[in-house]
């Protein structure tokens, strides 16, 4: 695993096609902490699933549909989320924004 510097340049980072509505950019990790910028246009979803990980999230900007564990809310740019390890989650993008992932410990599954 490589170790992230310790200053992260968003320009110097590409951005990773997830689906024609959603990309992504994997910030910066480590073993144990992992930061992911994505992006969605409306109409965007992020399908329900569920992993060991324990998720903090930041709307940068735009609004979403979240669900967490059954219970929905429209959450717009300046909310945030958590998501305990192993509860089933997902979002809708109602206008385009992006979303800051932040995972403990790193999904290795993204990298």
């Amino acid at each position: 695993m490589k170790a992230t510097n310790p200053f992260i340049e968003d320009a110097a980072i590409a951005w990773e096609t997830v689906d024609p509505l959603i990309r992504r950019k994997i910030m910066g990790y480590d073993r144990q902490l992992m930061m992911v910028r994505v992006e969605f246009l409306k109409g965007g979803i992020g399908t329900l699933h569920q992993h060991p990980h324990s998720q903090i999230t930041h709307i940068e900007s735009g609004v979403f549909d979240v669900s967490i564990g059954g219970e929905s809310r429209r959450l717009r740019a300046g909310d945030a989320y958590y998501i305990p390890p192993d509860v089933v989650h997902g979002a809708v993008c109602i206008e385009d924004g992006t979303l800051v992932d932040v995972f403990s410990p790193m999904r290795e599954d993204l990298v």
